[in-house]
């Protein structure tokens, strides 16, 4: 091994192809498999901190899931790639883990070619199979049919583009799917509801297809050039997956489910290292479709726990994805036989000018400004019409922003003529985008100064007027311990501006606080279900912005561990049943934020970017501003008019 290579970096190529060499040897793992899931078992804090304080060795070891394709039956190993042996070999019934990218591109060729798919789509009038586009989602328990619940199954949206290369997705076919096997790829039945005329659209975003008369009405002058450099190369260094920067330290890790993952992350605070999270990453991401249409009934995705992440996630492209002096880390995954494969540039690395970091003008004229930069690590990821781009920003005065950006293309549904959509917006002619509704949980493993934590609900309350306060102006704090799961579930309070602090009651800093990190509610809203949906019941975790639960190796998936095709109850609401002590402990936080889409004919036939983010922020862990000693930028930086500036611009 390198000498940059660290317990908490991810599987390389060489141990996928060790882990199917070690299960096809020990259980004859091979044709007729897919591998659906491989990944490194991450070491425990106790393993680590050995590791970083004295070299000591920490296992290393992955898990897989297979399913063996003829018996529908799901497998979980626990392989030791130290030893070369399989410690764990467990058969799982009743479940059935994340669809491939490959189930995903064999369905789509199967169907185009399956000839009752072809009859049906040319009883439509649609002829040219190769403007047709499957797209295979992934089912729910509640609305699987009864005769196909032992069975893998998908169902299908069928799509035509108006001519080669153009939008498919501007190509609805109402009222048209189609129920697979995934296993066997077997078409069980195709499922045809009312359909109406096909209206005329413009539903393209290339150049090359936009009409003419569209591309000749822009009044839109071509912009200046905007050029980023840094001559003298990044502030940050990049050691392996060790990143640093601006006293930030932290790794930077790649699964298949949660894509990016960022680990060990500290700060350098006049000379002491400090601890501030052990692990931060995206847990999972549900996108309800809000319209009980035929069409639309189903459309419930997972997309973290059914597709994964990191199998989804795109390369990133020098001057179009990051603007700078960029640095890239490649991540490797594995196809559904095991085969390994990398995505280059997956993970961009790089910094940003973010305006005034703080300033005054002091009454004799002087001026004090300091530039803002931050420390910018992202990755995109591509779940089928729609992007998400999610960004971990580190500031330099101890500020943690975690941003996601949704953009992409909308899914449409054509109306008849004299009806008027009830749970969608009209984009275009006859045509309307469903509500819903994006949300994404973040697991937030936070060690405060360490790993005994206590989560408090911080409100402000205003102090009622008496002969203390006649005037009705004070205010106070009520920070109020969180001692139990049932308490960690927390939502949003706009009327208190209710925060949440993560504090560590251990330590007390020089002024007599204990150091904490506070987490802002942005980016939160309620789930607008009704209690007894089977939908919300799959994912519960959708009720509360937060759940504070105690870390626990196991618990890594808030909607349950095998979320496709499964049921009510999993995750979160099952763990916290026995509603354990979160204080003065290792606890998780559980943090679900995201867009309500109600949707709009800007966002057609390309969707802008939506933004959405939460930030973490010190409180009281420093004992003043640790940006005091960031440098003044040079004048020569920045230009107005032709004349020089300063550092403001």
């Amino acid at each position: 091994m390198s000498d940059t290579f660290h317990p908490l970096d991810p599987l390389t190529a060489d141990e996928f192809t060790r882990i199917t060499e070690i299960l096809a040897a020990g259980h004859g793992v091979g044709e007729g498999w897919r591998y659906t899931s491989m990944e490194m078992v991450e070491p425990s804090k106790d393993q680590l901190d050995a590791f970083d304080a004295k070299g000591t060795a920490c296992p290393r070891d992955a898990e897989a899931v297979v399913v063996e394709r003829a018996t529908n039956s799901t497998y979980k190993a626990l392989v030791s790639l130290d030893d070369g042996e399989v410690r764990d070999w467990t058969h799982i019934a009743g479940v059935q883990p994340n669809v491939t990218v490959d189930e995903w591109h064999e369905a789509d060729e199967m169907l185009r070619n399956h000839p009752d798919v072809i009859a049906a789509l040319a009883a439509r009038g649609i002829t040219d199979l190769d403007l047709v586009f499957m797209d295979t989602w992934t089912f729910g328990e509640a609305v699987i049919p009864e005769q196909y619940r032992d069975r893998r199954v998908g169902w299908s949206d069928t799509w035509v583009r108006a001519s080669e290369g153009a939008n498919p997705y501007a190509g609805p076919v109402k009222g048209f799917h189609c129920l697979l096997d995934l296993n066997s790829m077997e078409l069980l039945e195709i499922d045809e509801t009312a359909t109406v005329p096909t209206p005329e659209i413009m539903g393209e975003y290339l150049p090359s297809h936009i009409p003419e008369r569209i591309r000749k009405a822009s009044t839109r002058e071509p912009l200046k050039p905007l050029d980023i450099t840094q001559p003298e190369g990044p502030s940050f260094t990049l050691t392996g997956n060790r990143l640093q920067w601006q006293n930030w330290s932290l790794r930077v890790g790649f699964n298949h489910r949660e894509g990016m993952t960022l680990h060990a992350i500290t700060y350098n605070d006049n000379g002491k290292v400090r601890k501030i999270a052990h692990r931060l990453s995206f847990a999972e991401m549900m996108v309800p479709y809000r319209d009980h249409c035929p069409d639309h009934f189903r459309r419930t995705a997972f997309d973290i726990g059914e597709w994964g992440l990191g199998f989804m996630t795109t390369s990133l492209e020098l001057g179009c994805d990051c603007l700078g002096e960029i640095r890239y880390l490649d991540a490797v995954l594995h196809d559904s036989a095991g085969k390994p494969y990398t995505i280059k540039n997956a993970i961009c690395i790089h910094e940003e000018d973010n305006a005034v970091l703080w300033k005054h003008v002091d009454g004799n004229g002087d001026a004090q400004v300091r530039r803002m930069r931050r420390l910018t690590v992202s990755f995109h990821v591509t779940v089928a019409n729609y992007e998400y781009l999610t960004y971990w920003r580190f500031y330099q005065d101890g500020n943690i922003e975690c941003e996601v950006r949704a953009t992409g293309i909308m899914v449409v549904t054509h109306f008849a003529p004299g009806e008027q959509p009830a749970h969608g917006t009209i984009v275009d002619n006859l045509t309307y985008a469903p509500y819903h509704q994006h949300f994404l949980t973040a697991r937030l493993d936070l060690d405060i100064d360490g790993t005994a934590n206590t989560v408090y609900r911080s409100e402000t309350k205003p102090e009622p007027i008496g002969p203390d306060n006649p005037f009705g102006l004070s205010l106070r704090q009520e920070n109020t311990p969180l001692r139990t799961e049932s308490e960690g579930k927390q939502n949003p309070d706009f009327a208190t501006q209710r925060s949440w602090k993560i504090a560590n009651d251990n330590v007390t800093t020089g002024i007599g606080l204990h150091p904490a990190y506070k987490l802002s509610p942005s980016g939160a809203f309620p789930s607008m279900f009704n209690e007894d949906s089977p939908v919300l019941g799959r994912a519960e975790v959708i009720k509360h912005s937060l759940w504070v639960t105690p870390n626990a190796r196991d618990e890594r998936w808030p909607a349950g561990e095998f979320v496709n095709q499964g049921g009510t109850g999993m995750g979160l609401p099952e763990w916290t049943k026995r509603n354990r002590s979160i204080e003065n402990t290792d606890v998780v936080l559980w943090y679900t934020f995201g867009i309500h889409h109600i949707t709009r004919p800007e966002d057609w036939p390309i969707m802008p970017a939506d933004t959405v983010s939460f930030w973490l922020k010190p409180f009281g862990f420093f004992e003043r501003n640790p940006s005091l000693d960031v440098e003044p930028s040079p004048s020569k930086s920045s230009h107005c008019g032709g004349s020089s500036c300063g550092c403001e611009h």
